[in-house]
Formats: structure tokens, C-alpha cells, sequence
């Protein structure tokens, strides 16, 4: 059974950092194009970062260029987002999402869907 599940969301002040897991089970993480998203209220579900499965390119929107990082941990089978010089504007559910092989920003093309964890960025 495919399944991924976040975690590492939380409370955090402005300007501090947070690391979000994404730990896939059913399947080897390298072999699918992995993508976070994140959903504030009231707005769309938004693409913020990706990493294909053929090679280690890994693609970021522009609002957290230079902030926000992607690493893997292949023993674990886990992805993970850091996220530092965090804004309010950064408060969101953010979800980890798996699609074969390439990256997408549609959330249509992902295939499975972790459960989302919530980031909160306030003084």
C-alpha cells in the first residue's frame, strides 16, 4: 500500500526554520517524482518545490527560492523540506504528493497524496 505521511509542522516565529518529513512506505521514493505543495485558507493548493526521479534536479517557486531546501534520506525512504527565514506569508497545510518520474506544478498529474501538515509562521 502506497502511503505518504508528513510531519515537522508546527508553530514558529518569523524569521525561524522548520524541517518537514515526507516518509513514502510501498514504494522507493527515487522512483517517483516527489512534490511539495502547501494550501493557505481561503486560496488554491499551491506548488512550492520538486525533485524528479531521474536525477537530483529540484525545482522551487520563486516565493521560497533561497529559503526552502529539499534533502533526501534514501535509508529511510524519506524527503525533507527545509524551511528557514520563514514568513507569515509561509502559514499553510503543506502536503507531499508522488507522480511517476517527472515533476509537475498541476496537482491533477500527483498519484498519491500524504494527509498535509500545518505550518504556522506568527509573532
Amino acid at each position: 500500500q502506497v502511503q505518504l505521511v508528513e510531519s515537522g509542522g508546527g508553530l514558529v516565529q518569523p524569521g525561524g526554520s522548520l524541517r518537514l518529513s515526507c516518509a513514502a512506505s510501498g514504494f522507493v521514493l527515487d522512483d517517483y517524482a516527489i512534490g511539495w505543495f502547501r494550501q493557505a485558507p481561503g486560496k488554491e493548493r499551491e506548488g512550492v518545490s520538486c525533485r524528479g526521479s531521474t536525477d537530483d534536479n529540484v525545482y522551487y517557486a520563486d516565493s521560497v527560492k533561497g529559503r526552502f531546501t529539499v534533502s533526501r534520506d534514501n535509508a529511510k525512504n524519506t524527503l525533507y523540506l527545509q524551511m528557514n527565514s520563514l514568513k507569515p506569508e509561509d502559514t499553510a497545510v503543506y502536503y507531499c504528493a508522488a507522480k511517476d518520474y517527472v515533476c509537475s506544478g498541476y496537482t491533477g498529474d500527483y498519484d498519491y497524496w500524504g494527509q498535509g501538515t500545518q505550518v504556522t509562521v506568527s509573532s
